[in-house]
C-alpha cells in the first residue's frame, strides 16, 4: 500500500472513532490528531542529457520539494513514426537516484591533500570566484592565455546553461586554448572529409525500405542508442519493416544488435576491418565486376581509382589556373592509386595482391566467408553499407575507415535509393539558440588528445610534429605549456584517458599544471585531481530549454526543461557560478549581457521558436518560454529517406575536398603524409593518401607484444553508462554486469570460470574484473565495457608493476599514442594478458 493511501485511510478510520466514541469524560479526548494530507504531486519535464546521442525526455514528480519518483515519456502514441513516444532506457530512468547520490558535491571544495588522494575542504562562493578570477589573471600574465585550457568534456547536454558559461568568463580574460576533435569520432571525422563527406552523411535508415543487403562493420545502435527515439530504434523498425533484407553482421562481439535479427555474423579480429574490405574489393576488382558495372560511376564522381584518373586530375589542376590546386600538383603521384594497391601491380608488385586469403590470415574470418560476402555485394541491387565508429577508435582508425567507405563508391550505386556511403546514418533534428561562448583572441587549437601531452613539451609542439592548428606555418611552435586546466562536466581528465596512470603522474606534479577547475555534480575519478571543486545543479534542478542530441534517430525534439527542485545543498547552476566568477574578474555586465537566467532562456526560447526550420516541422511552439514548458515536449518525424550525397551524385554540387569530387586518393592526407614527421619506430605512425591497411604497434600482427600479451582487448559501450555517467547508481550496477568478455578458448586455457576475478594487465597497468566467459567474443579477443571508474588500490602491485585498479577502468590499459592523421584516440588497441586473481 502507498504512504499517502495509508495515511488517508487511518485519517477516515480517526474520523469513524471520534462519532461512535465521543465522551467528554474519556481518555479518548487524548487521542493524536491524525497528519495532515499529503501535498498533490508536481509533475514537470526535464531531460536526460548524457553523452548517448538523445537527450531524452523525462518526466519528473515531486512533492514538498523532494522528487517523489520518475517517468519517461507517453504522452502520445505508441506507434512508430506518428511522433512516437521517446522512451528513455534504464539510465534516463534511474535520475532519482543519480540526483541524490551520496556522492554529489555539496560545495565548493579547495584541496588540502595532495592532487589524486580526494582530501577537499569546503570554502564559500565568494573565495571560490575569488580563487578562480585571480588564478585566471596570474596564469594569463605569467605564460599567456595559450596556456588555459578549457577541457574536452560531454558529461552533460545542457542547452542553455551549459560550459559555454566558462568560455564567456575566459574569453573576457583574454582567451584560451581551444581544442579540436572527440574520444568518439575522431579519426572517422578526418578519415570522411578527406574522402569528401561527413562521417554521419550517410543515409537516413528509412532508406533500408528500398534495400535489399546491409552489411554493418562495427556497428552496434542497439546497445549504443537505446532510446525509444535513437538510432536503435529506427534500425529495429527499418529492418524488420524490410522482411527481404539480408543482414550480415561484421563484429569481434556477438553484439545485442544481432541477437537474432542477423542472417549472418562474421567475428573479425580487432583492428583489421581495412584487411576484410580490401579483400571484397579484389574480389569485385578482380573479378571485372567494376570494370562492368560502376568503372563509369568511378570516373565521374571520385579521383584516384586508377592511374589515369590521377593523371587527368594533374591536367585539370595545371589548366585551372588556381594557385591552391596548382600547390598540391607535386603531391599527386599517380602511381599510388588504388586498383594498382589492391591487384598488386605496378609499384605494388612486391606487397601482392589484397585477396581473400591474404585477409583470411588477418582478419579471422575464413576465404570462403569474405568471397561469398563480395559476391553478396556484387549482386545486391541496393546495398546498405554501414561502419561504426568503434573501427575508428584503433592505431589504424582513419585507414580503416576509408578502406571501408570504398566499398559503397565500388558498388556504383550511391546516390540510389537505399544505397548508402559507408558512413554513419544521417539523423533528424531540431534546432535551438544557445548562449555565445563570445570571441576568443587564441587562435591555436590542439588536439582533444594532446591535452595531457601538451602539460608537459606544449612549448614545443608545432603543426608538422603534433598536428598543431592555427599557427601561420608547419614549425611555429605553440610557444607554452598547458599551466591551467578547466574540466566542465568531463571525466576525461583522468578515467576517460588513455593511460590512467601515466596521466596521474603528470597530473600530480604541481610544478607543471598548476591550477585545475573541475565543475561537476558528482565526485568522479577526474574530480579528485581538482584544486577547485565547483558544485554544479544537476538536470532536474535546472531550467533549460534542449534540442534532440546528435544520434536521436530521425525524430527530432525540443524539451522546455522546469526545474522539479530547487538547487541541492550549495549548489549552483554554471550560469550563476560564472556570473559570481565575472563579477569578481570586473567583468559581470559583459558577461550577463544585463540578463539574468530567465531573461536569458526567454530570449533563447523566442530565437528558436522563430527559427524557420522548427517552423517548418512542428506546429507553432506557445508564445513564451513558461507556456513551453507546461507543455514540455515537441516532436517532428521525418520519414522521408535522406540519400547519402544525393546534393553531389543527384544534384551536381561540388564536394569540399581540393578536386571536389570523392577522394579515393586524397589530397590532404598526400600533403600531410609528405610534410608531417612521423616516428619511424612506432609501426604504422605514418600517412597515406589511399586508403590502405596498416600493421600497427600492439595490433594483430604486432610480434613484439603479442607473446607477452596474447589477447586482444576492446572496450564496448554498456547499457548501463553512458561513457563513465552513471556509473555511480547502483541500480545500474546492478542492472549491467562489468565483466571482461572471454571466449571458452581463452579461458579455459587459463582456468577461468564465469564468476571468477581476475587481473588484466598491458604494460601500463593492471586492472581486476570478474570474467564471462561466452562464445559471444572471438577467440584471441578479450572486450570489456568502458566508462568504470579508476579506483586504484595502491596496497597492491599488479603483474603490469602499477598499483591494481580495483575499479575496473579499460584506460588503465590502454595506450596513449596519437594517431598519425587526426593525432586521435586509438583506446582499442590493446595487448593484454588476463590470469585468476
Amino acid at each position: 500500500m502507498e504512504r499517502r493511501s495509508f495515511l488517508k485511510m487511518s485519517a477516515a478510520l480517526g474520523c469513524a472513532a471520534s462519532v461512535t466514541g465521543c465522551d467528554s469524560s474519556s481518555s479518548d479526548t487524548n487521542v493524536t490528531p491524525p497528519e495532515p494530507p499529503l501535498a498533490a504531486e508536481q509533475q514537470s519535464w526535464s531531460s536526460c542529457l548524457v553523452n548517448c546521442g538523445s537527450n531524452c525526455p523525462i518526466k519528473v514528480f515531486s512533492r514538498d520539494g523532494v522528487i517523489t519518483r520518475i517517468e519517461t515519456d507517453h504522452e502520445t502514441t505508441d506507434e512508430y513514426g506518428v511522433n512516437h513516444q521517446i522512451r528513455a532506457c534504464a539510465r534516463g530512468r534511474s535520475l532519482r537516484q543519480r540526483t541524490y547520490s551520496p556522492d554529489r558535491i555539496k560545495a565548493p571544495m579547495k584541496r588540502v591533500g595532495k592532487r589524486g588522494e580526494g582530501k577537499f575542504v569546503p570554502i564559500s562562493w565568494d573565495e571560490a570566484a575569488s580563487l578562480v578570477a585571480s588564478e585566471l589573471k596570474r596564469i594569463a600574465a605569467s605564460y599567456g592565455n595559450k596556456s588555459i585550457l578549457k577541457h574536452y568534456g560531454t558529461g552533460a547536454y545542457y542547452g542553455f546553461s551549459s560550459s559555454a558559461c566558462f568560455d564567456r568568463i575566459l574569453n573576457l580574460n583574454g582567451g584560451f586554448l581551444k581544442i579540436y576533435g572527440n574520444y568518439s569520432w575522431a579519426q572517422q571525422n578526418e578519415a570522411a572529409a578527406a574522402t569528401g563527406f561527413s562521417s554521419t552523411s550517410g543515409s537516413s535508415l528509412t532508406a533500408l525500405k528500398d534495400s535489399d543487403l546491409f552489411l554493418g562493420i562495427g556497428y552496434n545502435p542497439s546497445e549504443m542508442r537505446q532510446s525509444g527515439s535513437g538510432e536503435g530504434y529506427d534500425f529495429l523498425m527499418a529492418i524488420s519493416g524490410n522482411p527481404s533484407l539480408e543482414v550480415i553482421m561484421v563484429d569481434p562481439r556477438y553484439t545485442d544488435s544481432m541477437a537474432g535479427k542477423e542472417d549472418q555474423w562474421l567475428p573479425i579480429r580487432p583492428g583489421t576491418d581495412a584487411a576484410f574490405a580490401e579483400a571484397i574489393a579484389y574480389q569485385m576488382i578482380s573479378s571485372g565486376w567494376v570494370e562492368a558495372n560502376s568503372r563509369a560511376f568511378l570516373d565521374k564522381y571520385c579521383v584516384g581509382y586508377d592511374q589515369a584518373s590521377l593523371e587527368r586530375l594533374i591536367e585539370e589542376f595545371r589548366a585551372s589556373g588556381d594557385a591552391k590546386k596548382l600547390a598540391l600538383i607535386p603531391y599527386i603521384d599517380p602511381t599510388e592509386n588504388y586498383r594498382d594497391y589492391i591487384l598488386g601491380e605496378g609499384k605494388f608488385v612486391a606487397e601482392g595482391g589484397k585477396t581473400p586469403a591474404w585477409a583470411a590470415a588477418i582478419c579471422g574470418i575464413a576465404e570462403d566467408k569474405i568471397k561469398q560476402v563480395a559476391d553478396k555485394v556484387m549482386a545486391a541491387r541496393a546495398p546498405y553499407i554501414v561502419t561504426g565508429a568503434g573501427v575508428n577508435r584503433h592505431a589504424n582508425g582513419e585507414q580503416a575507415m576509408r578502406a571501408c567507405y570504398m566499398l559503397s563508391f565500388l558498388t556504383g550505386k550511391v546516390g540510389k535509393p537505399g544505397v548508402s556511403n559507408g558512413a554513419l546514418p544521417s539523423q533528424g533534428s531540431l534546432s535551438r539558440a544557445g548562449m555565445s561562448g563570445l570571441a576568443n583572441p587564441v587562435k591555436e587549437t590542439i588536439s582533444f588528445f594532446t591535452w595531457a601531452e601538451a602539460i608537459v613539451r606544449g612549448e614545443e609542439m608545432t603543426a608538422r610534429k603534433d598536428g598543431l592548428r592555427g599557427t601561420p606555418d608547419l614549425d611555429t611552435p605553440l610557444g607554452t605549456n598547458i599551466k591551467a586546466v578547466f574540466a566542465i562536466n568531463s571525466n576525461a581528465l583522468i578515467n576517460q584517458h588513455s593511460d590512467c596512470n601515466g596521466t596521474a603522474a603528470i597530473l600530480e606534479d604541481e610544478s607543471k599544471c598548476e591550477f585545475i577547475v573541475v565543475c561537476d555534480c558528482w565526485m568522479t575519478p577526474s574530480a579528485r585531481y581538482a584544486d577547485l571543486l565547483l558544485p554544479d545543479t544537476s538536470w532536474l534542478e535546472s531550467n533549460d530549454l534542449v534540442n534532440d542530441s546528435y544520434a536521436s534517430g530521425i525524430m527530432g525534439y525540443l524539451v522546455a526543461m522546469k526545474a522539479a527542485i530547487k538547487p541541492l545543498w550549495d549548489c549552483k547552476s554554471m550560469y550563476d557560478m560564472c556570473g559570481l566568477i565575472a563579477d569578481k574578474m570586473g567583468v559581470g555586465a559583459a558577461y550577463s549581457e544585463g540578463k539574468d537566467e530567465a531573461g536569458w532562456l526567454s530570449e533563447l526560447y523566442g530565437k528558436t521558436r522563430s527559427n524557420a526550420a522548427n517552423a517548418s516541422a512542428i506546429p507553432p511552439l506557445p508564445a513564451t518560454y513558461e507556456e513551453a514548458q507546461k507543455i514540455g515536449v515537441f516532436r517532428a518525424f521525418d520519414a522521408t529517406p535522406k540519400l547519402a550525397l544525393d546534393s553531389y551524385i543527384n544534384g551536381g554540387k561540388a564536394l569540399s575536398t581540393p578536386s571536389g569530387k570523392v577522394e579515393i586518393y586524397s589530397l590532404l592526407m598526400a600533403q600531410k603524409g609528405k610534410d608531417w614527421v612521423f616516428n619511424p619506430d612506432i609501426k604504422g605512425d605514418d600517412i597515406s593518401a589511399i586508403p590502405k591497411y596498416q600493421r600497427t604497434w600492439e595490433g594483430y600482427e604486432d610480434d613484439e607484444t603479442s607473446a607477452e600479451y596474447p589477447l586482444q582487448l576492446i572496450g564496448f559501450h554498456t547499457k548501463g553508462r553512458t561513457h563513465s555517467s552513471y556509473h555511480n547508481v547502483p541500480w545500474l550496477r546492478e542492472a549491467t554486469e562489468d565483466a571482461v568478455w572471454m571466449n571458452p578458448v581463452d579461458a579455459n586455457s587459463r582456468g577461468l570460470a564465469n564468476g571468477d576475478k581476475a587481473l588484466v594487465w598491458s604494460s601500463r597497468g593492471t586492472i581486476e574484473v570478474p570474467v564471462r566467459v561466452t562464445p559471444r567474443i572471438a577467440p584471441g579477443v578479450a572486450a570489456l565495457g568502458q566508462g568504470a571508474w579508476y579506483k586504484p588500490d595502491v596496497s597492491r602491485t599488479g603483474p603490469s608493476g602499477h598499483a591494481v585498479d580495483v575499479g575496473g577502468c579499460i584506460n588503465s590499459l590502454t595506450r596513449y599514442q596519437p594517431s598519425p592523421f587526426a593525432k586521435g584516440n586509438p583506446q582499442h588497441t590493446n595487448r593484454v594478458q588476463i590470469s585468476k586473481a
